[in-house]
């Protein structure tokens, strides 16, 4: 299964100022979290950021607060406990005008959000605070996208006990470049010179 540009949604989750130092391969970790970001903004992908206790942690770090995306701060380890699931799938939108007053049959229905199901998710610590939340995406219903090479725990062993137990559950691991080209799917695509700059 490939990933689906159109059914794509991006979260990156606490990039933070005294949090990004103390990674194992903070730099690469951090880059690849960029261009996630970039990608998303030149091929309409929603993109979404968490910080976890910013008043100690501080917040995103500069490279990440730039790309302007709506921030989740939080103080349970997994944003969707603190309300990330409502941005990704947001209620239906109550039936405009008086609908008591028209007979059933006139009435409009709920308009339903257009559905994004892939979370395509990269973040720190890996087997913390991204774990917890794409575990609790996936009980959830929505599939889950954990991008490698763009999440950092301190240690290496908690990193790739993360993915394990991630891939363990039915998460799907990809890289930053796996994302790039499975958004873009072909060559000819508009934003491909784009993309691949970003990647090289």
């Amino acid at each position: 299964m490939l990933l689906d540009l159109t059914q794509s949604q991006l979260v990156l989750i606490d990039y933070q100022i005294a949090l990004m130092p103390a990674m194992a391969d903070s730099a690469l970790v951090l880059a690849n979290a960029i261009r996630l970001g970039q990608m998303a903004a030149l091929l309409d992908v929603p993109a979404w950021a968490t910080e976890q206790n910013p008043s100690r942690l501080g917040r995103s770090v500069e490279a990440i607060s730039a790309l302007g995306l709506r921030t989740l701060s939080k103080m349970h380890f997994s944003a969707v406990e603190e309300g990330l699931g409502e941005w990704l799938r947001p209620p239906a939108k109550p039936a405009a005008g008086n609908a008591r007053s028209l007979p059933k049959h006139l009435q409009k229905a709920s308009q339903e959000a257009p559905q994004r199901n892939a979370i395509v998710m990269a973040g720190c610590e890996a087997h913390v605070c991204l774990l917890q939340t794409a575990l609790d995406c996936l009980e959830d219903e929505f599939e889950v996208w954990v991008v490698t090479d763009a999440c950092g725990s301190r240690t290496e062993r908690n990193r790739d006990a993360a993915f394990d137990r991630l891939a363990g559950a039915g998460a799907e691991l990809v890289t930053t470049e796996m994302v790039a080209f499975e958004w873009l799917r072909t060559a000819e695509h508009p934003h491909f010179k784009a993309v691949h700059g970003l990647i090289k």
